[in-house]
């Protein structure tokens, strides 16, 4: 009983631990196009990176604006390049700056530093060395998107794989499917606001309402399906949202949809403490899962989506997105179902967990919807 008392703490802790430290961690994104013995790339790189990095606000006034940027183009260059490798059928390429300009992702303001490599001969074996902030931010990850005779794959740069090797070849759908499925379970690890909203969910699944308040469930069953209800009317919903929006038959503004995510996070929790939807706590996965999904589609145009594969990915990442919620809802129900009846899980871990998911989802709401930053971390 010890061990899974502390197993669910860890849980909730890390969650909560990693939630604080922010709603999306540090990424870059990076494509990288190979054409015989030219290499060219584009290398989006946040803003508040790069600036905690090396420094682009130079009044201090907490804002980077375009000539701040501009000013420092160079250094920006040589620093992102510096940590960047690239070589040919073992042979270095040295890549130089061919442009700067500023996008926007999900999180806010990217510089894009494209470049290109001119090798000294083609070759069938692409070696990629990726070393950008790994010395700043150990959880720092490099996203990338390798582009070879129109297929595309993808790869994910970390302090443990900072060095890759691709062979040039067309890959194969399976080897694609693969790929995108692996982003999408590396994505709702991270996605921490959907964890959490997924945690407010699964909190009540062990505990029944009563005119006395909550009381833990006789029998696991009853919480299995109850759980089995909330996940598929989830999952089924942002499947619905995330495919309509990749595919770009619907779009709505990112400011809109983060902000939405954190207002459904919100009323999640706050449904714990005032429960207004026990017996229907699936109605409000599948209302609140439609604007998830949204969420997942902007990683997912991050990423990029192949055209000659453009069904296969987008079914790769569903699935993966599905399979990292399982992994959650797995290690989860069953701790939580042997500890339902003590103080630490209906005081501590529901009711305590419930407060400080809302806390920190109207932080993030307020952030969101009215473009401040009011967490310091």
């Amino acid at each position: 009983m010890k061990s899974l008392m502390r197993a669910v703490l860890f849980l909730l802790l890390a969650s909560f631990a990693a939630a604080a430290s922010a709603h999306k961690p540090s990424d870059s994104y990076l494509t990288v196009t190979v054409a015989g013995s030219e290499v060219r790339g584009q290398w989006d790189i946040a803003l508040r990176d790069l600036d905690f990095a090396i420094g682009l606000d130079s009044n201090g006034d907490g804002d980077i604006t375009w000539g701040e940027l501009r000013a420092r183009h160079d250094e920006i260059a040589a620093y992102a390049l510096a940590r960047l490798a690239v070589a040919l059928d073992g042979i270095a390429c040295q890549p130089r700056a061919t442009g700067h300009l500023v996008d926007n992702h999900s999180d806010g303001a990217y510089a894009v530093l494209r470049f290109e490599a001119q090798c000294p001969k083609a070759g069938p074996v692409l070696d990629l060395g990726y070393n950008l902030f790994f010395d700043l931010d150990p959880q720092h990850k490099g996203l990338l998107r390798l582009v070879y005779e129109g297929a595309t794959r993808t790869a994910i740069f970390s302090p443990d794989a900072a060095r890759q090797k691709f062979e040039l070849t067309k890959p194969n759908r399976i080897v694609q499917f693969f790929d995108y499925g692996r982003e999408g379970v590396w994505h709702i690890w991270i996605g921490f606001d959907h964890i959490l909203f997924l945690l407010s969910l699964l909190l009540p699944a062990v505990l029944v309402l009563s005119h006395s308040g909550w009381r833990a469930v006789e029998r696991f069953m009853p919480a299995f399906w109850d759980v089995f209800k909330v996940v598929t009317a989830f999952t089924v919903a942002h499947s619905i949202t995330l495919s309509l929006a990749a595919l770009g038959v619907i779009t709505l503004p990112t400011r809109l949809t983060e902000s939405a995510i954190a207002l459904s996070v919100v009323l999640a929790a706050l449904n714990n403490i005032f429960p207004l939807f026990q017996r229907r706590r699936w109605m409000v996965a599948f209302a609140f899962g439609l604007i998830h999904g949204f969420g997942f589609a902007s990683v997912l145009a991050d990423l990029g989506l192949p055209q000659d594969a453009l069904l296969l990915a987008l079914v790769g990442f569903n699935l993966g997105v599905e399979a990292g919620q399982l992994a959650i809802v797995s290690a989860f129900l069953p701790a939580a179902y042997w500890l339902r009846r003590t103080v630490l899980y209906r005081r501590v871990i529901f009711l305590g967990g419930s407060v400080l998911i809302s806390l920190l989802a109207t932080v993030w709401f307020v952030e969101r919807a009215f473009n401040l930053k009011l967490l310091v971390f």
